[in-house]
């Protein structure tokens, strides 16, 4: 009686383990080379949910036939209905993909007239510095009044005559003159190409860069480049281009 009953326990133990076992499915989920950690994992049928853990694994309470959802922000959606396989010793093993947007269109718009005046912040009138003009202003501008103000604890406005003995504001006027050189080298590549150049003055290549150094150092010339004249300056670019050939022919 003693071995019938022992028998039964035996059997009930094991059906018993079987049945719990059956009862939770495990798992890992990953994205190309990595595991995914945060995913949600939801059983469709008893709206059990549960998040995977930073290696990726989760244990969600399931039966045969039930539908598992797991979802990820940024992720593509993975549905799976268990199977006898999903409860063996490899558990559920899921591969969740990243969602990618493709672009049909890039459209570029110009927003050049969205400015500094434009939106109010200075008046349409009011001068506009480059970076050099702007440090040789405030290195150079002398104010009497500021410097009365210092007699009283306020700002000091001997800063532009130490600059002027200190040799600073004539560094500053250098660096001035190299700015707006190299303006007027931008505007001449904008204004003609090496073909006007080579073919049209006759400028070999090799000199056409100096050339373009030659010009700009005519005061004569950027005054006539600040016209934005195209047919002067063309027409003061051609008698500068005679004296260069000259110049170039007397070193050779």
């Amino acid at each position: 009686m003693n071995i019938v009953y022992s028998l039964f326990l035996l059997i009930s133990v094991v059906v018993s383990a079987q049945q719990t076992a059956s009862t939770v499915v495990k798992g890992n989920i990953s994205s190309y080379s990595h595991e995914l950690e945060g995913v949600y994992v939801v059983n469709s049928r008893t709206e059990k949910t549960v998040i995977s853990n930073e290696k990726g694994d989760f244990v969600i309470p399931a039966e045969k036939g039930d539908t598992i959802v797991f979802a990820m922000f940024q992720y593509n959606r993975v549905t799976v209905i268990l199977t006898d396989k999903h409860f063996g010793i490899d558990g559920l093993q899921v591969k969740m993909a990243p969602i990618i947007n493709q672009l049909n269109e890039v459209v570029i718009k110009n927003y050049s007239h969205i400015n500094a005046v434009s939106l109010g912040i200075i008046a349409a009138d009011q001068r506009s510095y480059s970076p050099a003009e702007r440090k040789l202003k405030s290195a150079s501008d002398y104010d009497p009044s500021a410097n009365a103000g210092s007699m009283a604890g306020g700002s000091v406005g001997l800063d532009p005559l130490i600059n002027m003995f200190s040799g600073r504001t004539a560094m500053l006027k250098k660096e001035l003159v190299v700015e707006k050189k190299e303006h007027y080298m931008i505007q001449l590549k904008n204004m003609f190409n090496e073909f006007h150049f080579v073919n049209k003055l006759n400028i070999p290549a090799i000199y056409v860069k100096g050339f373009m150094y030659y010009a700009v150092e005519n005061v004569s010339f950027t005054k006539v480049m600040d016209t934005d004249n195209k047919i002067s300056i063309e027409f003061l670019l051609a008698q500068l281009a005679e004296k260069y050939l000259k110049i170039i022919k007397e070193e050779k």
